[in-house]
């Protein structure tokens, strides 16, 4: 899957910064130390170098805050295939197959739902074995019409709701398309999604209103299993 989330250590400007400012306190502490006498004018560089060193080891703080880690993948568990309702008009499929597809390559995502009238149209990637039902969550999404970002869906009371789409998935987007359905996405990690993520699903989700209100109930026959993507 593209798009995944790695681990990575602290920045390698901060790791310098910090040594620069830890040596250099060091090296102000031994040489006031060794100084036979304190004249003012020794005082004096003593104190701006350790103010230097000092603001050297906040740069290197302030730079790991500002670029934090990036959280560890989660080992998620689930067959990697796509779920796709065998009755949707042809270019709906392939908008389908297309769109999924850019969310599992482009972006953290794990698994892509699309709800839509009381059932899955789609589900693809790491797809568990039990079938996926929205809860209260989904339910105040498509209510206020605002996307929820679980960003860390360890911390949600509600976070059993999602439990049937991926066990163990770490961070859920939910994305209404109006009143009769919900594009959902699970991503690899805590916190993997960015604000381009979020413009990126919210747009697809405005491009796949249209031709879903058009369906009509032939078009939405039970879902059939396809081989797993390559």
């Amino acid at each position: 899957m593209g798009g995944v989330c790695q681990p990575s250590g602290v920045p390698s400007p901060a790791r310098i910064c910090l040594g620069t400012g830890v040596l250099g306190l060091l090296l102000v502490v031994a040489n006031q130390w060794q100084a036979s006498a304190a004249s003012p004018p020794l005082t004096r560089a003593g104190t701006l170098a350790a103010l230097m060193a000092v603001g050297l080891m906040l740069v290197a703080v302030l730079w790991t805050r500002a670029v934090p880690l990036a959280a560890e993948r989660a080992a998620l568990q689930g067959r990697e295939g796509i779920d796709l309702a065998e009755s949707l008009p042809a270019a709906l499929r392939q908008e389908l197959g297309w769109g999924s597809q850019m969310l599992l390559t482009g972006t953290p995502a794990a698994v892509v739902l699309l709800w839509w009238d009381g059932r899955p149209l789609l589900r693809r990637g790491l797809l568990a074995e039990t079938g996926f039902e929205p809860g209260p969550i989904c339910e105040r999404c498509r209510d206020s019409g605002r996307r929820v970002s679980l960003v860390n869906l360890a911390l949600y009371p509600g976070r059993g709701e999602f439990d049937a789409l991926l066990p163990g998935v770490p961070a859920v987007m939910v994305e209404p398309i109006g009143q009769r359905g919900w594009l959902v996405l699970g991503g690899w990690s805590p916190r993997c999604f960015s604000r381009s993520d979020e413009v990126w699903l919210h747009g697809w989700a405005c491009k796949l209103r249209s031709p879903l209100e058009a369906l009509n109930a032939a078009d939405l026959s039970p879902r059939a299993p396809l081989p797993p993507s390559p």
